[in-house]
């Protein structure tokens, strides 16, 4: 008899699979436990079983290892739940980049909210509420669902309220902006102690204190526009810290597109973005970097397979699945930041919306701190976002077209470039392109289809400000091998965030 069961559902993402499970995998309490891998790609679900199969033996571990495409068998007596989905895959995210950038929507990331990122919560809460209903019926009662699938605060809202099951969201954007905010301040990490609150992908670093002394916006600025990396990579979240006074969890691409105000001129995005590296503001630039990852892991499978050959050795990583079992198995508390229902946590943000925020976790679950007020432009920023949420998860739960289309319209950088009919028209099209993941719909995508044999508006092709083509395996083994180079030579900087 194992001591508990692990269900990752959406295993064959494999490199984020692979982290997850070595580091649950590295907590001496947990080597009698079960992980049960599931997946609807088989392919995928035999890669990542292998290489979990791999680290349990080499390791000598008990560890019992199963995979399955059988979600409800792989969800039968768990009682942790990971779930890292990506509804309609690759083919679905292209068409959530292609199709707005029809009407002039340039998006860096586009899965939390812009155009894309609503349209991935109307495909994802589908299915998250099919999982949690079999959570609810052959799970271990009261299992507790950890979501790491974007859009977060839209799933983790569909689950908490429509679906029955303990959620919690998890995303690892504090811990690299506090990881950044460290290097610019040329300190470790571990020197440096934050408090942080908003929104999911809108937090805000309330406190941050280097040794217990308190860092102001000026030090901070300062620290950031001295950097010779940070300076160029980062010109959005440093104006949004010199305008607002306190500096945003994530990336310069990723918040760029939450704001109406840095990528709604064609003519200026390159002014706010760096071409360095995707997450710096390339319009497609996710879709790209997980489209080259899922090529490259296809073709070197028996190099990682080989890798996950080597025992365990160093410290887990800082993403937070394994601290927060670790502490509700053992009682070891953990301090984190986690998405959960507000509910009095952030004073002046709705207690119906899911905030991410300061908490600590033991036996006794997830404890929250509440009671923080956000600065006043930062908590008018997140309730921008909380409205567009809040009518997307409805839209999503009912199949409420005009609802779905409003809260588009309601999106701010869609508000800052298209007029109401370029949003309803660019909401049908995508409607009518993602229809067999969007079976609530069902009823209303023959109407739209028949709306665009007619359109109103005239749409351009276009790739957008920024956008770079998919490297070859062959091209990826090159820049690899010249990045480390550089940095072996000091030329580089390895930056997260």
């Amino acid at each position: 008899m194992t001591d508990f069961k692990i269900c990752i559902i959406g295993a064959g993402s494999v490199g984020f699979t692979k982290k997850l499970c070595s580091d649950i995998l590295r907590v001496p309490e947990f080597e009698n436990i079960e992980i049960a891998l599931t997946d609807i790609n088989q392919h995928n679900l035999d890669m990542i079983r292998q290489i979990i199969e791999r680290i349990v033996s080499v390791n000598g571990l008990k560890t019992v290892v199963t995979a399955t495409t059988d979600r409800r068998a792989a969800l039968e007596g768990a009682r942790y739940v990971m779930n890292c989905v990506r509804i309609g895959g690759l083919e679905a995210f292209a068409d959530d980049i292609r199709i707005p950038l029809k009407y002039g929507v340039d998006q860096c990331v586009g899965d939390t909210i812009c155009a894309g990122g609503i349209m991935y919560g109307q495909r994802g809460i589908h299915e998250m509420l099919a999982f949690c209903k079999d959570i609810r019926e052959v799970a271990e009662p009261g299992a507790k669902l950890l979501n790491y699938a974007n859009p977060m605060v839209m799933m983790t809202w569909a689950c908490l309220d429509h679906g029955g099951v303990d959620t919690v969201g998890l995303c690892h954007g504090v811990q690299n902006g506090h990881r950044q905010i460290a290097h610019a301040l040329k300190v470790p990490m571990e020197e440096v102690d934050i408090i942080c609150s908003g929104i999911n992908h809108q937090t805000w670093y309330l406190d941050i204190r280097h040794n217990g002394r308190q860092i102001g916006r000026d030090e901070l600025i300062a620290a950031f526009e001295a950097h010779p990396v940070f300076s160029r990579q980062e010109k959005v979240r440093i104006d949004v810290l010199k305008r607002f006074g306190f500096y945003s969890t994530e990336s310069n691409g990723h918040l760029s597109e939450y704001l109406p105000w840095y990528r709604k001129r064609p003519d200026q995005i390159m002014d706010w973005i760096s071409m360095d590296d995707w997450i710096h503001g390339e319009t497609g630039g996710y879709l790209r970097y997980t489209t080259e990852n899922r090529n490259w892991f296809e073709e070197d499978f028996p190099k990682f397979l080989d890798e996950a050959g080597k025992p365990l050795t160093g410290p887990r990583t800082d993403e937070h699945a394994s601290w927060i079992l670790e502490a509700l198995e053992t009682g070891r508390t953990y301090r984190g930041h986690f998405n959960v229902r507000n509910g009095g946590i952030i004073k002046n943000l709705p207690d119906d919306c899911i905030v991410e925020s300061p908490g600590f976790v033991d036996r006794f679950g997830i404890n929250m701190v509440e009671g923080i007020e956000l600065p006043a432009a930062c908590a008018a920023t997140c309730m921008a976002s909380i409205n567009v949420q809040r009518m997307s998860v409805q839209a999503a739960l009912t199949g409420d077209v005009e609802l779905l289309k409003q809260a588009v319209l309601h999106d701010p950088l869609v508000g800052a470039i298209c007029t109401p009919e370029e949003v309803w028209q660019m909401v049908d099209e995508m409607l009518v392109a993602q229809a067999k993941w969007l079976p609530q719909y069902a009823d209303a995508i023959p109407a739209a289809a028949e709306r665009l044999k007619s359109p109103k508006v005239e749409t351009r092709a276009w790739d957008g400000a920024a956008r770079l083509g998919v490297r070859s395996v062959e091209q990826l083994r090159e820049a690899g091998a010249a990045k480390a180079a550089s940095e072996a030579h000091g030329l580089g900087t390895k930056v997260m965030g």
